[in-house]
C-alpha cells in the first residue's frame, strides 16, 4: 500500500485525508505534519492518523509526499527533508495554487512531481481538480496522484502546464464566482419584496439542481439554457437583461484577470 505523507495539516489536506479514508486507505498509511498543536490534534483525534511536528519524521519512507504548505515555505521545507528526498526520491504532489513545475523542482530538486489546483468543495467530496505532471512521473505515479485527487472529487489532467492559471480561475477561483452570484440573486430577490431566507433558500436549492442538471444529464449548457426559455417568456427577458448588460464578455474579463494574477504570483516567486 502507498505511504502518503502530508506536509501541512489545513483544510484541504484533511478533505483528502478524510477522502482517502472513506475510499479504504488504511489510516496507518497516511502521516500528517502540523506545526499548530490545536489542528495536529484534531487531525490525530478525527482520524486516527500520526502525525507529527517534524517534517522529516512524517516524510520518513513516503511513497508520496502532499505539499499543502504556502508557496513562501516551501525552500525552507526542503532543507528540513534533502536527506529523505534524495534517497527516497518519493513522489511530490503540490497542491499550492500558481506554483509551476520548474520553480518546485528548483526548490525540490530533480524528482516527480505532479502539481495541481483543487477548489474548496473538495472539502465536501465535490471538487473539481486540475492535474499536470514533469516528466520524471512514471504512469504508476500519475494513478497515485488521481487516486490521491479522486477521493475529493472530479479530477482531469491538463497536458500543457500554461493552462493551470486557467484552471485556477474557472475552478479553484470559481465558487466564490457562484457564491457571488448567489448572492445577487438574492438581493434582488429581497428588493423585490422578498424575505431574505426564502430568497437565499431558493437561490441556492435553484443553483444547487442546475448544476446537478449539468451534470448529470450530460447535455451542454447551451442545451439546458434553450430548453427553460420559452419564447418571450420571463426566461427570455431576464437573459436579454444579460446580454445587453454584456455578461459573456464580463465573465471572460474576470477568467482573464484571475490567470493574469496566478501568472503574477508564480512570477512573484520567482524573485525570492
Amino acid at each position: 500500500m502507498t505511504r502518503i505523507a502530508f506536509i501541512g495539516g489545513g483544510n484541504m489536506a484533511r478533505s483528502l485525508i478524510g477522502g482517502l479514508l472513506k475510499t479504504g486507505v488504511p489510516a496507518a498509511n497516511l502521516r500528517v505534519a502540523e506545526p499548530q498543536p490545536q489542528a495536529r490534534e484534531a487531525l490525530g483525534r478525527d482520524f486516527r492518523v500520526a502525525t507529527y511536528t517534524d517534517n522529516r519524521l512524517a516524510v520518513e519512507d513516503a511513497d508520496v509526499i502532499v505539499l499543502a504548505v504556502k508557496p513562501q515555505v516551501m525552500p525552507a521545507i526542503y532543507n528540513e527533508m534533502r536527506d529523505t528526498l534524495q534517497r527516497n526520491r518519493p513522489l511530490l504532489i503540490s497542491i499550492a495554487a500558481g506554483v509551476r513545475l520548474d520553480q518546485l523542482e528548483r526548490w525540490f530538486g530533480v524528482l516527480p512531481i505532479v502539481r495541481c489546483m483543487p477548489n474548496t468543495p473538495a472539502l465536501i467530496g465535490a471538487g473539481a481538480t486540475g492535474l499536470c505532471a514533469n516528466l520524471r512521473v512514471t504512469p504508476q505515479q500519475r494513478e497515485q496522484a488521481q487516486h490521491i485527487l479522486d477521493a475529493v472529487g472530479l479530477t482531469r489532467w491538463i497536458a500543457d502546464e500554461a493552462l493551470m492559471d486557467t484552471v485556477t480561475a474557472i475552478s479553484g477561483s470559481g465558487p466564490a464566482y457562484f457564491f457571488a452570484l448567489v448572492e445577487a440573486l438574492e438581493d434582488a430577490a429581497v428588493a423585490q419584496g422578498m424575505p431574505r431566507e426564502a430568497a437565499r433558500i431558493l437561490a441556492s436549492q435553484t443553483c444547487l439542481g442546475a448544476g446537478r442538471m449539468l451534470v448529470e444529464s450530460n447535455e451542454s449548457p447551451a442545451v439546458l439554457r434553450q430548453r427553460v426559455t420559452s419564447p418571450n417568456g420571463t426566461t427570455q427577458a431576464a437573459l436579454e437583461s444579460f446580454s445587453a448588460d454584456q455578461l459573456p464578455r464580463i465573465v471572460a474579463r474576470a477568467v482573464a484577470a484571475a490567470t493574469r494574477r496566478g501568472q503574477e504570483l508564480a512570477a512573484a516567486l520567482d524573485k525570492e
